[in-house]
């Protein structure tokens, strides 16, 4: 949690450094270095949430989606309790 924590405040610390110098340096470097200032900036909350939720969790499950389902009777063949048997030899 702290690793995940410190590595979104550095990426965010780094949003603010280039929002500012996009904003100081406005008009005195080239357009375009200033606008990718601009969009480093817009872009890095979202890759810094991606990245800073993106570690290893523990699972309690065992990672399947469905749970097995219990078949009624004693388990016969295709889960048909005693009663929906057909007659006959075994």
């Amino acid at each position: 949690m702290a690793r995940r924590q410190k590595r979104y405040l550095v990426q965010m610390g780094i949003r603010v450094v280039c929002f500012a110098v996009a904003v100081v340096s406005w008009g005195r470097i080239p357009m375009w270095a200033s606008l990718l200032l601009i969009v480093a900036a817009v872009v890095l909350p979202y890759s810094a949430v991606l990245f800073a939720n993106a570690g290893r969790e523990r699972r309690d499950s065992d990672g399947s989606f469905m749970s097995p389902r219990e078949v009624g009777g004693d388990g016969g063949p295709h889960g048909l309790g005693p009663s929906d048997r057909p007659e006959g030899p075994a």
